[in-house]
């Protein structure tokens, strides 16, 4: 697989790149890492995938051979796993899951003891480890091997503590519920009816194969087709792993992370909860939330695309709400990876508290026009386009002419020889143009 560890572990077609051999060395090699010579308990859990199974034995064995237990939650969603490491004391997590790619694939990632994702350094040392022909010596016996402990029921712990991240209950609201046949598939229903919510649920019977398929999060027009034709007040729509939400409003309008920033930053600022008054987006943010929240005397900062970048600066400077466009959203008090059923559980206390529709609320912010193009270029220079002056000169003649109203975003893909251009701006006809010749423009520069 070359380089193992990407921006959300690791990645692969199950049992073509993600072997049950890799998984046993990751599992060693986690384990060495992040045990830092401590006995203890590691917690694993996994998605509805068939290969999470086969993935999950590997890991367990491998695991275990280091002379620590681990505590098998089965199916349960990312952030239970990241909020149960904390709860079990464990020495780190482990999630089986490629989230919301098809079921072929699978993925591997860790949290440390404190729920969080490992920084780069430590993939990098058990990344390390793996890749290097080296064995590692430790090798107990007798009664210092590791064992497994099925934890069939540790998701209820995490529901009691979702319970408790909001006032009162669900009812008087109608809820319609697109499981994605993904880690959900209990959860959620199981949480929502417990809060006395009216729910409708689909996608809730996962066969091992249909994760993702034409539903959940990435396919919203079936979660806008249900809460027409059942006439909800809200819709919660997930991905495979949990960690992501796209919901819609009571009219079917799509309400997704930037939009749950601007509700739920505002419903934060006027409790007083919104700490150091900020809210964290990405580079892809759209620039309608920048307006919206200046307009409500809220600052926004913007860190790279990916949660844990987000994350990362949450930290660094004691904020409580990031999330990204996709529908990562992190409330830092509650948990501390994005959460999907925590994330539908806010914007309906926001809704009963204000009183508000959600089209209401949906409607804060106005959203502008995004166009996003390729240009193919030569992989060993896709980092270096602003070093080319001429480009260099050309994004700055647009942006300019675009008089703050407008913007470039310029993002090298990380696995393929592209540079993605994003413009944005007020007409889309427009910057759809100017999009196009600004890829063709780079093509000429720095492409094959």
């Amino acid at each position: 697989m070359g380089k193992l560890f990407g921006t959300d572990g690791i990645r692969g077609i199950a049992n073509k790149d993600l072997t049950p051999e890799l998984a046993f060395k990751v599992g060693r090699s986690g384990a060495y890492i992040l045990s830092n010579g401590n006995k203890g308990r590691i917690v694993i859990g996994k998605d509805t995938r068939k290969s999470g199974d086969m993935l999950e034995a590997a890991l367990i064995a491998g695991i275990c051979s280091m002379g620590l237990d681990v505590i098998s939650l089965g199916v349960v969603p990312t952030p239970a796993v990241a909020y149960l490491t904390r709860k079990y004391d464990a020495l780190a997590g482990v999630v089986i899951s490629a989230s919301h790619n098809p079921v072929e694939y699978n993925g591997i990632k860790f949290f440390n003891s404190s729920g969080y994702k490992l920084m780069d350094a430590v993939e990098n040392e058990i990344e390390k480890l793996v890749l290097d022909s080296e064995e590692i010596s430790l090798r107990p016996t007798k009664e210092d091997i590791g064992q497994t402990i099925i934890e069939d029921e540790g998701y209820k712990h995490y529901i009691d503590h979702l319970k408790s991240t909001i006032k009162g209950d669900l009812s008087g609201v109608k809820i319609a519920v697109d499981c994605g046949n993904g880690a959900l598939y209990k959860i959620a229903p199981k949480l929502l009816k417990e809060l006395n919510g009216e729910i409708i649920v689909i996608n809730d019977k996962p066969n091992g194969c249909n994760i993702n398929v034409e539903c959940g999060s990435t396919n919203p027009s079936m979660i806008q087709s249900l809460v027409r034709e059942t006439k909800a007040d809200i819709g919660l729509s997930f991905d495979g792993d949990g960690d992501r939400l796209i919901a819609v409003d009571e009219q079917g309008g799509i309400i997704d992370g930037d939009h749950i920033l601007a509700i739920c930053g505002t419903y934060l600022r006027n409790s007083g909860k919104l700490r150091n008054n900020t809210v964290v987006g990405t580079v892809m943010t759209n620039m309608g939330l920048d307006i919206y929240l200046k307009s409500k005397g809220i600052d926004i900062v913007k860190t790279a695309v990916g949660d844990r970048y987000v994350l990362e600066e949450m930290l660094a400077n004691d904020y409580v709400l990031g999330g990204e466009q996709s529908g990562h959203i992190i409330f830092l008090e509650h948990n501390t990876t994005g959460d999907g059923l925590l994330t539908g559980l806010q914007m309906i206390q926001v809704k009963k508290e204000t009183g508000k529709k959600l089209s209401e609320l949906n409607n804060l912010m106005t959203k502008f026009p995004q166009v996003l193009i390729n240009a193919k270029v030569k992989n060993e220079l896709k980092n270096y386009y602003l070093e080319d002056k001429e480009i260099k000169l050309r994004i700055e003649k647009i942006e300019n002419m675009f008089h703050g109203e407008g913007r470039v975003v310029i993002r090298p893909s990380g696995t393929e020889p592209l540079v993605r251009v994003m413009i944005e701006g007020k007409k889309r006809e427009k910057i759809e143009h100017i999009a196009k010749e600004l890829a063709e423009f780079i093509e000429e520069r720095i492409g094959k």
